[in-house]
């Protein structure tokens, strides 16, 4: 990725030390979008480093905050946007993916047909 786009993210990005339980850091991507110009570029450095392995078939955006980029990327690439979202948030049926993260078990799901 560009290093000057990195060396802007680094600026905006906060770090929230014990959020969301204990010795976790989360990193608080909301104020790259106060910056219209930041999320442009970090977006195309995004798509700048996708094609470099092939264009993708789909971009899929992982609860919450993968739907604030994903689209954007998907829609420069032409390709289509799949959402991932919390066990028990989508309408019909989808497939369910079990995953432990650093504080604890979750579920996901995927629509099995999107239109």
């Amino acid at each position: 990725m560009n290093s000057g786009v990195i060396g802007r993210l680094q600026n905006v990005v906060k770090d929230c030390p014990d959020f969301p339980t204990k010795g976790i850091l989360f990193k608080d991507i909301m104020p790259i979008f106060q910056d219209p110009d930041l999320v442009q570029d970090t977006c195309l450095a995004l798509i700048e480093k996708i094609l470099k392995t092939g264009k993708p078939d789909v971009v899929v955006g992982i609860e919450a905050r993968g739907f604030l980029i994903g689209p954007i990327i998907a829609q420069n690439l032409k390709v289509p946007f799949v959402a991932v979202r919390k066990k028990g948030k989508l309408p019909r049926e989808c497939y369910t993916v079990k995953y432990e993260k650093e504080y604890g078990a979750d579920e996901f799901d995927i629509q099995k047909r999107c239109s």
